[in-house]
């Protein structure tokens, strides 16, 4: 079956996350996306993470999955070259170095636009091309603090806290996607392609709009507010059975009718006719009434709690760790959690794609080893052969 993005020739130039999770999402819509890698030792991806010395780590496997991988020296004149032949053959081209890097190795964005005008070129960078900290270096976690996450994230009483996930760069290549699909529609139209910018700092500033709502009313610093929503609800975590690190679930209630459900579940229905738990009032007494909802959820487990108020209509999440994630049943029937072969690594499980088209289904493949794929798409993009590569090979080149 075709897919979405079937046809569409990716340069994947990209390292660590923000942008390899961009065309990783690419790659499982279809795209054919090359990964482009310097000879000695790849991307910096494949080794700085890994915990077996010589062997690809997993933050590599899991970020650069369905790819094509090649090798190619951009710092010898023929590398350039090479790679310059490749460029006017590619719909899109992405990269998230530092600013000024492409540039300074003469293959800038100014020069390849003049190579193929219809090229979508997508630039990924910590604080974006331009403005007073466009020079400044960034990683998920800087992105984090400076696009707003952090000051968020935490209780009243606690410094700031890094949330896990990694919003900074997999949120910023989900972003970056969204952009080179755009211009890929409108490129459809104009027959022109263009540079598409996504700043990590921007990214995550997008995440945190919603929290920055009681700016405008208190004219104050959003507050962090740990597990706890505002307003009636109830909305925080409750612990469950048997009480260990994560045996816990989140509620959340945000309708009457949603709120006498649970009481009903919990054994407390006539809470629902108490004054102090009526409306916002509930805010006032959140202690008292966390104290009759932890009595209920603490005698189940977060899964019985989750599968109870679920069917009873109850907003309600297990806090699922990733032991638990790779296993789960329902990831794993939706094809979420996906069994891959990895050449090295052997069988293991890894998330999926999370976006589902009807009539492109995705099958996800093995992250290519360094220069997997030198063969292939050399010899039918530059129409290279082996003894030629071997040259190449034998001189740096790739």
């Amino acid at each position: 079956m075709e897919k979405a993005l079937s046809g569409v020739k990716i340069l994947d130039l990209t390292q660590f996350e923000a942008g390899t999770s961009c065309t990783e999402m690419l790659a499982w819509l279809g795209a054919d996306v090359i990964k482009v890698e310097s000879p000695k030792m790849g991307e910096q991806g494949r080794w700085l993470l890994t915990e077996k010395y010589g062997v690809d780590s997993y933050y590599f496997i899991l970020l650069n999955a369905n790819k094509r991988g090649i090798t190619l020296n951009l710092k010898s004149e023929k590398g350039r070259a090479m790679f310059i032949d490749l460029v006017k053959q590619v719909d899109m081209l992405a990269e998230n170095f530092s600013l000024g890097t492409l540039e300074g190795l003469g293959l800038g964005y100014n020069l390849l636009r003049e190579i193929n005008p219809r090229l979508i070129y997508l630039t990924i960078k910590g604080f974006g091309t331009h403005g007073p900290y466009s020079k400044y270096k960034s990683f998920d976690m800087i992105a984090q603090a400076a696009g707003g996450a952090m000051a968020l994230t935490g209780f009243p009483d606690s410094p700031p806290l890094k949330p896990g996930p990694t919003i900074g760069d997999t949120g910023t290549g989900m972003h970056a996607a969204i952009g080179v699909l755009a211009a890929y529609i409108q490129r459809e139209r104009t027959g022109k392609g263009q540079k598409v910018e996504v700043s990590m700092q921007d990214a995550v500033l997008n995440f945190v709009r919603v929290p920055m709502m009681s700016t405008y009313v208190t004219h104050k610093p959003a507050p962090r507010v740990g597990n706890r929503i505002g307003g009636g609800g109830p909305g925080d975590i409750y612990k469950c059975a048997p009480g260990g690190d994560n045996d816990y679930c989140y509620i959340l209630c945000t309708s009457p009718e949603m709120f006498e459900s649970l009481l009903k579940v919990i054994g407390r229905p006539e809470v629902a006719s108490d004054e102090r738990f009526a409306g916002r009032n509930r805010a006032k007494n959140v202690d008292t009434l966390a104290e009759m909802i932890n009595e209920w959820t603490g005698r189940h487990t977060k899964f019985e709690v989750m599968r109870i108020l679920g069917e009873a209509g109850v907003p309600c999440g297990a806090v699922l760790d990733s032991v638990e994630l790779l296993n789960d049943p329902h990831l794993k029937q939706r094809g979420m959690i996906v069994t891959i072969k990895h050449p090295v690594r052997g069988e293991f499980a890894m998330p999926g794609c999370p976006v589902r088209l009807e009539d492109s289904p995705v099958e996800v493949t093995a992250a290519p080893l360094l220069g997997q794929h030198n063969a292939g798409v050399y010899g039918d993009l530059l129409g290279l052969g082996a003894a030629q590569l071997e040259d190449l090979k034998r001189e740096g080149v790739i």
